[in-house]
């Protein structure tokens, strides 16, 4: 009996478990696994709405759908999308990686402090972070005016088109490769890395070899999340002037005489995932990802970094200074700003309220919903369960204006009841962000042997009980770390909660966009703070209860 999940193209038949007593009633393994794929399918008809409304809109289009498709520009405009979600995507990479190895596995001084903050850029807006970004760095930013009386300097180089606009995303994306390949250490066999060193390899060799292969499905997982982010971005691309392909979308959807062609180019948006998914799938192999050893779970010996200590500290904190701090420092100058001139409201708790009640529904939402879509997709791979998994990511790489007008048409001639209502908003986020919840959640089953769950079922206990006492206890990490982001991304999603949000309910997200909209930066400053103060709450959570 094998002691690891293998993925493969068969689906697994589990055995039937022996039964440790006289009297034990039997377990129906296969009313279970039905009852998985109901909810998975469940999960999947959801994905499959925008879609649907997507094609209808496109048939009606006709052939001026395809000749807008056609055009060079168009294909131009793609070509630039592609490019900036591979630079992104790699460079996010680089940084987090290393990030999460020095917050899970050495003796960095501050640990908990340095995790928090490296993963609170994901909180900002890429349209707060973009024009936050320009303010400094721009040609007669901040930085150029402080500059000048030293340095002579009238004028900086541009930061507008590629160079900023990827600067900008890679500094707000990286968390998501971060925060999954951290909850991967935390679950890393340190006897693997033991016998590599037994067998005369250097820390750097066995880190090549034996730790790196180990954790390629968290850092694909979070490297998916990363790329689908940057194909659905507006606000970021739009300040910085850089065309990709959702502004077209945006544009076209601004006119109410061409939504149709709008949804051709949406589905093009929905190709684009599927040649992502199918690159991901492919690089997934047929590894082994769980724990080797017998006995229970141990964590790994801590590093020293000795003298490569304060280099250590250098990047951290170069990473979070330049990711977190200046940002945030522009949001407090421009608090201060608008206080002495009276320019700022601080009757924020309504809308505090409100964005982290929907937020946090949302995010329970959404973990519900992963749940079953990770197991079938680990535990009895096929191509049905990989292809569950697979149709998840399609909401998150639609811009939130596609699902929301989605939302609206399903509503409006199925369900008028919903239309407007915090359900449909959190169906929306749902729809949006429950890919996140389900890379967490995968990467981290894969990382649970199913000896122990066997060992379970063996004693004659139902699914249930060995899910409530063996895995879930396991998958904690990995689901916390889903939730958590669901949670970010819920807090600063715009378009969807402008759109399904009920008459005068306001979030922080709009009261930002209201006012920066308006060129109203100093009574921005403060829904932005605090959007940021909130939503760094489950990072600190997650840090603190760590042992």
């Amino acid at each position: 009996m094998s002691a690891t999940p293998v993925i493969g193209k068969r689906a697994i038949t589990l055995p039937r478990p022996r039964l440790a007593q006289r009297g034990a009633r039997p377990i129906n393994w296969q009313l279970s696994s039905y009852f998985l794929l109901l909810l998975a399918l469940l999960v999947g008809a959801l994905m499959l709405l925008t879609p649907a409304y997507l094609l209808v809109r496109t048939v009606g289009a006709g052939q001026a759908a395809v000749d807008m498709l056609l055009r060079p520009s168009t294909i131009q405009t793609l070509g630039r999308t592609v490019w900036l979600a591979t630079t992104v995507t790699l460079a996010s990479a680089v940084i987090a990686v290393p990030l999460a190895w020095l917050t899970t596995s050495t003796d960095l001084p501050g640990k908990r402090f340095w995790t928090v903050t490296a993963a609170l850029p994901l909180v900002l807006p890429s349209y707060v972070g973009a024009y936050l970004f320009v303010s400094i760095l721009g040609p007669r930013g901040i930085a150029q005016q402080m500059l000048q009386p030293i340095t002579g300097i009238e004028r900086f180089p541009s930061f507008y088109g590629f160079w900023g606009a990827f600067f900008v995303l890679t500094l707000m994306s990286y968390p998501y490769i971060f925060l999954t390949v951290r909850a991967a250490f935390k679950r890393l066999d340190p006897s693997m890395i033991e016998a590599a060193r037994s067998l005369g390899q250097t820390p750097w060799q066995a880190f090549w070899r034996v730790t790196l292969p180990h954790l390629r499905p968290s850092i694909w997982a979070g490297a998916l999340l990363v790329s689908l982010y940057v194909l659905r971005d507006f606000g970021a691309v739009t300040m910085l002037r850089y065309d990709t392909f959702t502004r077209i979308i945006y544009i076209q959807y601004g006119s109410f005489t061409s939504r149709s062609l709008a949804a051709a180019m949406a589905l093009v948006l929905i190709a684009l995932t599927a040649v992502i998914l199918f690159m991901e799938m492919r690089t997934r192999g047929k590894a082994n990802y769980a724990r080797q050893s017998i006995g229970c779970a141990r964590q790994s010996r801590t590093v020293q970094l000795g003298r490569w200590r304060w280099p250590a500290l250098g990047f951290i904190g170069g990473i979070v200074t330049i990711g977190l701090i200046l940002p945030a420092g522009s949001l407090v100058y421009w608090l201060v700003r608008g206080w002495m001139n009276s320019q700022v409201s601080v009757a924020l708790w309504q809308t505090s309220w409100n964005s982290l009640t929907v937020s946090l529904i949302a995010s329970l939402v959404a973990i519900a919903a992963a749940l079953p879509v990770a197991i079938l997709s680990v535990r009895q791979p096929s191509r049905l369960s990989h292809f569950l998994e697979r149709l998840t990511y399609t909401g998150f790489a639609l811009p939130g204006i596609v699902i929301a007008l989605a939302l609206v048409f399903f509503g409006a001639n199925y369900t008028p009841s919903l239309y407007q209502t915090l359900p449909m908003l959190i169906v929306a986020y749902v729809i949006l962000f429950v890919p996140q919840a389900v890379g967490s959640t995968r990467s981290s089953l894969l990382q649970v042997p199913r000896s122990l769950e066997e060992a379970g079922r063996s004693l004659g206990h139902s699914p249930l009980a060995v899910f409530r006492r063996i895995t879930f206890p396991l998958l904690s990490p990995g689901m916390a770390a889903g939730m958590a982001l669901v949670f970010l991304t819920c807090m600063k999603e715009l378009p969807a909660t402008l759109i399904l949000s009920p008459l005068g309910y306001r979030t922080l997200a709009t009261s930002v966009w209201g006012n920066i909209s308006e060129a109203f930066f100093a009574q921005a400053a403060a829904p932005a703070l605090m959007l940021i103060l909130l939503s760094s709450i489950p990072m600190a959570f997650l840090t603190l209860r760590e042992k």
